[in-house]
């Protein structure tokens, strides 16, 4: 916050309010050996001119998606931000917002968070979506302990290696718990080997896990997973991106029971790294077990439409044996930016993002893969992402690149050491035809 709407007299009048004479009067029940007794080792005030400045200044050496060309993705990527959301959001109704506890005094939370879980619904597949958890990766391990709690006395979870890393390390987490085991299944080429996976499933398997598209961007065959999986008598359970299924055939038509994901790519911006959005959604016949919140619409006494709280079914409200989760809260606030992001883009428009993702991520891979020593380490069908093999260390060729204010991708080696010569790389919408040809000569030039 630029600036502190409290003056001194302001602070007078709350302090003669509250019996006061001065703030040291609000400190003086904390021992004196506890507190300071020197003022801090700070510089002198800044101007307000100047201390934007300062932290300008502080900000620079830093590499961010609106100076630099980003084709980093595995998760978290740079895609288009309407401005209204922005503008929106700032609204005092929204930004201060705590928990919608009182439906009378929340219509308009509850009525975004009802409109976020519609939208949720229908980009899935799916019959209802909760009203959000922190993460993709949190989103997956509740996915994986509601599996576990719907298939009774089954204690094992099969994962896919084409599942992001980071989301398999959390689900990892999560089990140790309930004492779940969590077995991966091998990819092929790029994909899941179905042949691992129908060997893998049994009657101990609560679910199964793939991720459309998958970490590498590669195109999983979720109807193949899903008949296997049920065969087993088993749940399936899809992490997606939203933003590819303005374009994708959604989960829910090809057989999966619970998808979850990243919702960071509809309208969030990066922020390194967080606050992301988690989506959640399944079936009717699985409501109950699904963590966090459910905003529902309802008629009052006069019989006017209104919204509520439906289900809320984490410990602290009901009875501990009875909770299915202990996610406390959903980012609302990120929800009402994927919300409004939606809503302004609209079904063709979000059809049109992803045909421009798809379009550019194929014409940067051709390009690519001209160079030299340069090749798609896949050879499955890939959607905005894909893994390139790399005839030089792909640390040093990111790092060379970020000199020319090219963020070049994820380099592979930290998450499979199988794939120590890959990078990652993503392609938006956002970028242009200059940019892939710019990113195509410089790294045309570093692995040479």
């Amino acid at each position: 916050m630029r600036y502190l709407p409290n003056t001194p007299a302001q602070q007078r009048e709350m302090l003669r309010a509250i019996g006061a004479s001065s703030i040291e009067d609000l400190l003086s029940p904390i021992p004196s050996k506890a507190r300071l007794s020197r003022p801090l080792n700070l510089s002198a005030a800044l101007s307000e001119t100047d201390l934007i400045r300062h932290m300008r200044a502080l900000a620079a050496p830093n590499a961010d998606a609106d100076d630099y060309v980003c084709f980093l993705g595995g998760g978290v990527y740079d895609h288009y931000i309407p401005s209204p959301i922005n503008h929106l959001i700032s609204r005092g109704e929204f930004f201060t917002a705590y928990t919608p506890y009182q439906p009378e005094a929340s219509q308009g939370t509850l009525r975004t968070i009802y409109e976020y879980q519609t939208m949720i619904a229908e980009l899935t597949g799916m019959d209802v979506a909760n009203a959000s958890i922190y993460d993709g990766a949190s989103s997956l391990a509740e996915a994986a302990l509601m599996a576990h709690s719907a298939t009774e006395g089954r204690e094992q979870i099969a994962i896919s290696r084409g599942v992001n890393p980071l989301y398999r390390g959390v689900v990892a987490t999560y089990a140790e718990g309930p004492n779940l085991r969590v077995k991966e299944i091998p990819l092929g080429d790029g994909t899941t080997d179905l042949a691992a996976l129908k060997k893998a499933v049994s009657g101990k398997t609560a679910a199964v896990v793939v991720q459309y598209p998958n970490f590498f961007g590669c195109l999983e065959d979720v109807q193949a997973a899903a008949d296997i999986c049920h065969e087993g008598g088993a749940l399936l359970i899809v992490a997606s991106d939203p933003v590819s299924l303005g374009l994708l055939t959604p989960p829910g038509a090809l057989g999966a029971d619970i998808v979850v994901g990243e919702g960071q790519g509809l309208g969030v911006p990066l922020s390194y790294g967080g606050p992301n959005l988690g989506v959640f959604a399944t079936r009717t016949d699985l409501v109950r077990r699904m963590p966090g919140r459910l905003v529902g619409a309802t008629v009052d006494r006069d019989g006017k439409r209104g919204f509520v709280l439906t289900l809320q079914t984490r410990e602290q409200h009901i009875r501990r044996e009875k909770a299915t989760s202990n996610i406390c809260t959903n980012v609302a606030l990120c929800a009402l930016m994927a919300t409004i992001h939606v809503a302004l883009l609209g079904k063709h428009g979000l059809r049109k993002v992803g045909e421009l993702a798809l379009a550019k991520a194929h014409y940067a891979a051709g390009a690519l893969t001209k160079i030299p020593g340069v090749r798609l380490r896949f050879g499955a069908p890939f959607f905005k992402e894909f893994a390139l093999q790399l005839p030089k260390s792909p640390e040093r060729v990111a790092k060379r690149l970020a000199k020319e204010k090219i963020l070049a991708g994820i380099p592979l080696k930290p998450y499979d050491r199988a794939l120590k010569d890959c990078l990652l790389v993503a392609v938006t919408e956002r970028r242009t035809r200059q940019e892939i040809d710019a990113f195509v000569q410089a790294l045309s030039q570093a692995v040479a």
